[in-house]
């Protein structure tokens, strides 16, 4: 066993799904830097290890040859640097960690994954199998995982005693999320949405969920459009499927849509602040980091109860949580709130403090970090395979 680091501690940081660097905005790499910039901010020195993506690479054999180059160099870089800790972001059945066991076992390096799946349907599955098993020996190498989602937590209480799991509950920093009412003025006023109220989504617009769930939306609101109600959507978000997006939008909610753009993640909580309630389907969503931005800006919010929505949304209390795909009680959710002002303010102030009291990344970071320190002190186990 190595003698235990001082601090500060040298980090590989590894995200095998996506870099960090990744052009496209998502959900997991916003979850990823937020890991990243709390550990430098407790002075840690992280590095990238390496910028390998796994996704789907059991099924590419043509890019085998680039993953053991990468775990020749992965080796090199942890053994010619001083390195104390393997970090990785996210592994899990499409995109398993394939560098951090090999290294961490040659540079005698603890390893510690945040955000890990494991579910033993895809073991049965001929297309994800190997996924499945390559994953599985990235978890029995660990010697510590951090989740933030407790079906993951439940799931991995299968595969690995509890001493080696940590739940660490969703979050981001709530001081980059705020109701910024200058804002609020400022956009209306462009909108030319005074008087009336103002419903928010947002996603990149791919040809999967994302764009499903945003049509979903714009139909809901047709409904309530039958129903005589007045609003307005604003839609934040770009990609391949804006033109089908836009084409909906005028046909089915004419003169009542605005199409905002991509806006920086930086940016968002002007618009959050500008708006009355935030409604996105998120289906099959895993956590789904925009519902935690807009409740911290003293949004409800309306979405499917699916995925690893409840983990951050309270049904009733800081919003709608309804039905898989149940559009008339999803439109229902959005006309309660644009027809309720005063239950509308009252679930996005519950809303803002519950995020603010639960999900908060500087304090449930906090308890991660203590771990992360005593597990690197007291140097690499034995679980990494051979």
């Amino acid at each position: 066993m190595n003698a235990a680091p001082s601090l500060p501690l040298n980090i590989a940081f590894y995200a095998p799904f996506k870099p960090l660097d990744h052009p496209h905005p998502s959900g997991d790499r916003a979850i990823a830097s937020s890991l990243f910039n709390y550990l430098e901010g407790r002075g840690h020195r992280l590095y990238i290890a390496d910028r390998l993506r796994t996704r789907w690479i059991f099924r590419q054999p043509w890019r085998w040859p680039h993953l053991m180059i990468a775990r020749q160099r992965v080796v090199r870089r942890c053994t010619g640097k001083r390195t104390d800790l393997w970090l990785t972001y996210h592994s899990y059945y499409k995109a398993p960690d394939l560098l951090g066991p090999v290294a961490a076992r040659k540079g005698g390096l603890p390893y510690v994954i945040f955000q890990a799946s494991y579910a033993t349907k895809y073991r049965r599955r001929p297309g994800t199998v190997l996924g499945f098993h390559l994953n599985r020996r990235a978890l029995l190498a660990a010697d510590h995982i951090f989740v933030n989602r407790h079906s993951d937590l439940k799931n991995l209480r299968r595969l690995l005693p509890d001493e080696r799991l940590t739940y660490v509950a969703p979050g981001i920093f709530p001081d980059q999320f705020t109701f910024h009412a200058q804002s609020r003025r400022e956009l209306r006023g462009r909108w030319r949405a005074d008087g009336l109220p103002v419903v928010m989504t947002a996603a990149m617009f791919r040809a999967d969920v994302k764009t499903q769930g945003l049509l979903l939306v714009i139909e809901a609101l047709a409904l309530l459009r039958r129903r005589g109600r007045r609003f307005l959507l604003v839609i934040a978000g770009d990609g391949p499927e804006r033109g089908r997006l836009q084409a909906a939008a005028r046909a089915r909610i004419p003169g009542q849509c605005r199409f905002l753009g991509r806006i920086a993640r930086e940016e968002m909580y002007r618009y959050y602040s500008a708006v009355d309630l935030f409604a996105f389907p998120g289906i099959n969503e895993s956590l789904g980091m925009v519902f935690l931005e807009a409740q911290a800006c003293h949004l409800p919010v309306v979405a499917f109860d699916n995925g690893g929505i409840p983990e951050i949304v309270r049904d009733g209390r800081t919003g709608f949580l309804t039905p898989l795909f149940n559009l008339d009680a999803f439109a229902d959710a959005i006309d309660q709130l644009i027809t309720n002002p005063a239950l509308c303010r009252n679930l996005g102030e519950t809303a803002g403090r519950h995020v603010r009291c639960h999900h908060d990344l500087d304090v449930n970071y906090a308890r991660m970090h203590a771990k992360l320190v005593r597990i690197t002190a007291g140097g690499m186990k034995t679980n990494a395979p051979r």
